[in-house]
């Protein structure tokens, strides 16, 4: 995190230029993928465009952001390794850039606080999990329980 609510406060509107960017060319992928399916190449560009939004919003403290993207991407990678993305699947991962951009719009642009119920999250990954094969979810090792963002 940014030593001081100033320095955070400048750089979140840049944060939030860059995550509407890689989240489009995350979309982008997701739409080759429609049309291509289980293009490696497209689900590469997807799974490091996801790891470099997780990266800086967590810079930023944006847990929340940060966190979601964790998810989908550790699910990205394990349906990758383990199966096909299917139309549903990838329906699903639809759903959650959706809400993840809902969500970067709604960001406080003084607070950086998300104050949202966390259950929409979780059901999207849930229903991405269900689509790629893991009736249980395991968020990855390295990853918290999804929560809402706060910024002290």
């Amino acid at each position: 995190m940014p030593n001081d609510r100033k320095e955070w406060a400048q750089r979140l509107p840049e944060f939030l230029v860059e995550a509407e960017t890689l989240l489009a060319k995350s979309e982008e992928c997701l739409s080759h993928l429609q049309l291509i399916s289980n293009d490696k190449d497209a689900i590469e560009c997807m799974m490091s465009t996801l790891l470099k939004l997780a990266s800086k919003a967590d810079a930023l403290a944006l847990v929340a952001v940060s966190e979601f993207s964790l998810h989908i991407h550790g699910l990205l990678n394990h349906a990758q390794q383990h199966m096909d993305l299917h139309a549903q699947a990838l329906g699903a991962l639809k759903d959650c850039f959706t809400l993840m951009a809902w969500q970067l719009e709604l960001i406080d642009q003084t607070t950086g606080q998300l104050c949202l119920d966390d259950s929409e999250q979780t059901s999207l990954i849930e229903a991405f999990a269900f689509q790629v094969g893991q009736s249980q979810f395991h968020p990855p090792a390295h990853a918290k329980p999804l929560r809402l963002i706060s910024f002290p």
